[in-house]
């Protein structure tokens, strides 16, 4: 449920297919830099009521689905 929050999520922000987007897909492949990491951490707070912090090590889809789940 979180992954599929969060590809929706991402495939909104980047305009792509949602269907392109896996858990091993990296922030990089999909054009994410550290400005859109820092507004799309802003959104999933919002839409998952929690505090993400900014600095984890958030290289893949499936680091943030993994961040998001253990603070849920």
């Amino acid at each position: 449920m979180v992954l599929d929050k969060v590809k929706k999520i991402l495939a909104e922000y980047k305009g792509i297919d949602e269907a392109i987007i896996q858990p091993e897909t990296s922030m990089e492949s999909l054009g994410i830099d550290s400005l859109d990491t820092v507004e799309l951490v802003m959104n999933l707070e919002d839409e998952f009521d929690v505090e993400i912090e900014v600095d984890e090590d958030i290289k893949t889809v499936g680091d943030l689905v993994k961040i998001i789940e253990g603070l849920l």
